[in-house]
């Protein structure tokens, strides 16, 4: 795990408001001080960031990405019922129902 760039992703998410900001304070003093992540971080880090790795180690874009139940849920951009997912193309919230194909611009 790159430090710098890693520290660069999680300022992005609290920047983006995406998770829970003393969870990202916790994750970025851990990798710091050096410290290991526990799994619990891991799992935490990668389904918040949603960062897969291809065959070359490039990270794939993700434009949509589902909110914890720590997360507030504002309404559906769409529908105005309650959000699950956050639109980072339009900085906006989504539904189930409303998640893709909301934007002509998606891959």
């Amino acid at each position: 795990m790159d430090a710098a760039e890693t520290m660069d992703i999680i300022a992005r998410m609290k920047l983006a408001k995406i998770g829970e900001y003393s969870k990202w304070e916790e994750i970025a003093g851990k990798i710091m001080d050096g410290d290991a992540l526990t799994a619990e971080d891991a799992k935490y880090y990668a389904r918040m960031t949603r960062i897969y790795r291809g065959t070359r180690g490039a990270p794939r874009k993700t434009y949509h990405t589902r909110l914890s139940e720590h997360d507030a849920k504002p309404p559906c951009r769409a529908c105005g019922s309650e959000s699950m997912y956050y639109c980072n193309m339009n900085d906006e919230y989504y539904c189930q129902a409303h998640v893709i194909g909301h934007d002509e611009n998606e891959p």
